[in-house]
């Protein structure tokens, strides 16, 4: 059960594409668990922040490989949610001074 609300989000991604996003749209970014499927994802959303969701997206990263020297390793794998809220709707990820 906890997973259900704290194991699919892992982290919002605040970058300035995503900023605007939230202004113009009313969409917010977060990397979520590989595993989560779309119904899984709005439902936590909506359980951890108390808000309506409308919609979801996902997109799937590969990780990278990468060289140190002469060894060699790979990035983990992660997956990007596009989660579009219902009009009125709002997350505040930090409060301004």
């Amino acid at each position: 059960m906890d997973r259900k609300r704290f194991g699919i989000i892992q982290r919002p991604l605040l970058t300035e594409k995503t900023t605007r996003m939230q202004e113009a749209g009313n969409q917010y970014v977060f990397a979520v668990e590989p595993s989560a499927n779309k119904h899984e994802i709005a439902d936590a959303v909506q359980k951890l922040f108390g808000v309506k969701v409308e919609s979801v997206r996902t997109q799937a990263h590969m990780g990278k490989v990468r060289r140190m020297g002469r060894f060699s390793g790979r990035r983990p794998d992660w997956k990007k949610a596009i989660v579009t809220l219902a009009e009125g709707e709002s997350i505040e990820f930090y409060d301004t001074v």
